[in-house]
């Protein structure tokens, strides 16, 4: 997975993974797929990312949900 291009601030977005360098959240980009856009689409939705970025972002959720973080209350 390309990690380097995958953000995590507490001050940008909540502390939501986004895309480096941009204020674009990995999940604003999946709930553009399951609208129906194309990856060839999003860029014009935003134009700062590109299709590898996206495609990043995917295999960031697909690694997310193979090992996903487990939060035990006390």
């Amino acid at each position: 997975m390309r990690n380097e291009k995958i953000a995590i601030d507490p001050e940008i977005r909540f502390g939501k993974p986004c895309i480096k360098g941009t204020r674009i959240a990995i999940s604003d980009i999946l709930n553009l797929i399951v609208a129906g856009y194309k990856i060839e689409e999003i860029p014009s939705q935003y134009p700062e990312i590109t299709k590898e970025d996206i495609i990043t972002a995917i295999e960031y959720a697909s690694e997310f949900m193979e090992h996903p973080i487990q939060v035990f209350s006390s």
